[in-house]
């Protein structure tokens, strides 16, 4: 099919699917992703194959703009409330599901390079989904305001995670040294460069704005210096979560009048991020699902526990609002992107273990994305932070 009508097709089976999701009160991006498994490869076909590849830069753009939008929520006065706070819920979180699935994977007879990878890859949270979920809803409260930060820092964590466990697993594959550099130096190059070319575009961000008034100029700027910070990304290998979120969380900082100037992105990104999630669920390869076999099963409980489990435990450490406690383990559930970033990587750097691994995150990947956003939304309405949809008082009869 032309890649024209491949968007076409994309964008309203989107939009159709939402009526769906409407109906039976389920997340807009449940409903995007089941609209993508659909027209994707694996049933109707209408998005696949080289138009899936032709489509990677709209992917790689809306998720730059899901990291400018995280980004934006980085506040220095919400900062300074929680942040503290945040940063151990993160850590624990991270480490927690990291740990577990280590842990349970070998005591299954797991071989230690895939069991170490499967780990690091574990820690990977979807900020997409998440974000999609707190707009659509327009979410508000203190499991809201803390879930925010914590899956934005959660891919700082997890990319220096992987990068370590990667280290060791190829160590332990090869019978080869473990050099400093690989196991610490790398990932904290990575992320020290990325935060500092997010910081510095969004500084610039801030100052050009002072040159263009229009509503529409601002918004190109924006556009522009998003798509700056993915291209720089690609060609320095950094990651563009991190210096997009960057950008965001410097531009909000840097303009008194931020939030104002931040809704014409708003207005413009919803059909970016429709078109996003229908092409992730074209991605879903659904044969994988069959060959995942107990490691498959184990590494989805194993995680599940640890995300909640950690979230709890951090939540509580810090004395964090009793909703946190409860609620917030169960939004950090969903895992796309990154976590299938990660997958390939270990394709090249384990090619013995590199089908099983991906097979494993794809699996998982399709069920976090479907459950996940119901699951967030389920939490966050027992918080308290969505409001439920009221009953219409039926008119009684004359």
């Amino acid at each position: 099919m032309n890649i024209l009508l491949s968007l076409a097709a994309a964008m309203a089976a989107g939009l159709a699917l939402t009526r769906v999701m409407k109906w039976v009160r389920l997340p807009n991006v449940t409903g995007y992703l089941i609209a993508g498994v659909l027209v994707g490869p694996y049933c109707l076909n209408w998005v696949g194959g080289d138009n899936l590849q032709a489509l990677d830069v709209i992917t790689a753009v809306a998720l730059g703009f899901i990291a400018f939008s995280i980004g934006n929520e980085f506040k220095w006065k919400h900062i300074k409330e929680i942040g503290g706070k945040a940063i151990t819920i993160t850590v624990f979180q991270a480490l927690m599901a990291l740990a577990l699935v280590d842990a349970v994977l070998l005591i299954a007879g797991c071989d230690a390079p895939m069991a170490l990878t499967l780990g690091a890859i574990a820690t990977a949270t979807a900020p997409a989904a998440t974000l999609m979920v707190v707009r659509q809803y327009k979410a508000d409260g203190p499991v809201t305001r803390t879930l925010l930060p914590v899956v934005a820092m959660d891919d700082a964590l997890g990319l220096m995670a992987f990068s370590i466990s990667m280290a060791i697993a190829r160590s332990l594959s090869s019978q080869a040294a473990v050099s400093v550099g690989m196991l610490i130096l790398e990932p904290i190059r990575e992320i020290v460069l990325s935060l500092v070319v997010g910081a510095a575009l969004g500084a610039l961000l801030a100052l050009l704005m002072r040159f263009f008034a229009s509503r529409a100029n601002r918004l190109c700027l924006m556009i522009t210096m998003v798509i700056a910070g993915v291209a720089l990304s690609g060609v320095w290998n950094l990651s563009s979560l991190l210096v997009c979120m960057m950008i965001g969380a410097a531009f909000i900082n840097l303009r008194q009048d931020g939030e104002a100037v931040l809704e014409g992105a708003d207005r413009w990104t919803p059909p970016l991020f429709m078109l996003f999630f229908v092409i992730s669920g074209a991605e879903l390869e659904l044969s994988v699902v069959p060959t995942v076999g107990l490691f498959g099963v184990l590494y989805l409980i194993a995680r599940s526990l640890g995300k909640y489990g950690g979230a709890s435990i951090g939540s509580a450490m810090v004395h964090a609002h009793p909703n946190i406690t409860k609620y917030l383990g169960v939004a950090l559930l969903p895992q796309a992107g990154v976590a299938i970033g990660m997958a390939q990587m270990a394709m090249i750097s384990l090619p013995e273990y590199g089908s099983r691994i991906r097979a494993i995150v794809l699996c998982a990947t399709l069920i976090y994305e479907l459950v996940g956003p119901v699951l967030t939304k389920i939490a966050l309405t027992r918080a308290g932070e969505i409001a439920r949809p009221s009953k219409k008082p039926r008119l009684k009869k004359a």
